[in-house]
């Protein structure tokens, strides 16, 4: 009978995301786990497996709670025009206030992706296709309805929308001030005819 688990598995996987996060796949030692998580070796790998199949649940466990909630918010919450702006500009506020520059960990993870890894970089590719089917999904329906101005194919608006909200994510770990990030989203809004990012003012 096997013994039951004696810690919060939300709790450590957030601790887990966050020592990736931090110091990438390579750079996460062993010991950085058992100090993030305060479990020891054996407990975190008898529960989520070794440390490749650790990795791979802690970036489910960010996604889950990072891009996949945005986009469901913003998509049931706000018209097609103003959920891509939003979620642009959350991206932008979220990256201006990490101090650690740690930019996205799903990105993050494809820079650093084996070519020879096949199984995760088909992970990886269907979670960014994720990201270009809400923007042609904002893109379709805001054509539809009229609030998007038809400028250009809700396929292409879909593909230029994840190629800047990529450039923005690497931006982000090198130099992420506020009036380089919002200028690198802002003509493309602008050409899409989707509203400003309308950013506050920022301490960095």
């Amino acid at each position: 009978m096997a013994r039951p688990r004696n810690f919060d598995e939300d709790s450590v996987l957030d601790a887990v995301a966050e020592a990736f996060w931090t110091h990438g796949y390579e750079g996460t030692s062993t010991r950085d786990l058992v100090q993030y998580t305060g479990l020891t070796q054996p407990s975190l790998y008898n529960a989520f497996g070794d440390k490749r199949a650790l990795f791979l649940r802690a970036l489910d466990h960010y996604l889950e709670h990072t891009l996949r909630e945005r986009i469901q918010r913003l998509e049931s919450s706000m018209t097609p025009d103003r959920a891509i702006t939003a979620f642009f500009r959350e991206i932008v506020e979220r990256s201006v206030s990490d101090e650690h520059r740690r930019g996205c960990m799903l990105v993050n993870a494809a820079l650093g992706a084996s070519p020879e890894d096949d199984e995760f970089r088909k992970l990886i590719a269907e979670e960014i296709a994720l990201m270009r089917a809400f923007f042609e999904r904002c893109m379709k329906a805001g054509l539809k309805s009229g609030v998007i101005e038809r400028v250009m194919s809700a396929d292409a608006a879909a593909t230029s929308l994840l190629a800047v909200l990529l450039g923005v994510r690497v931006l982000a770990r090198v130099d992420p001030k506020p009036a380089l990030l919002s200028n690198a989203v802002g003509p493309t809004l602008a050409m899409l005819k989707l509203p400003p990012l309308g950013l506050t003012a920022s301490k960095r």
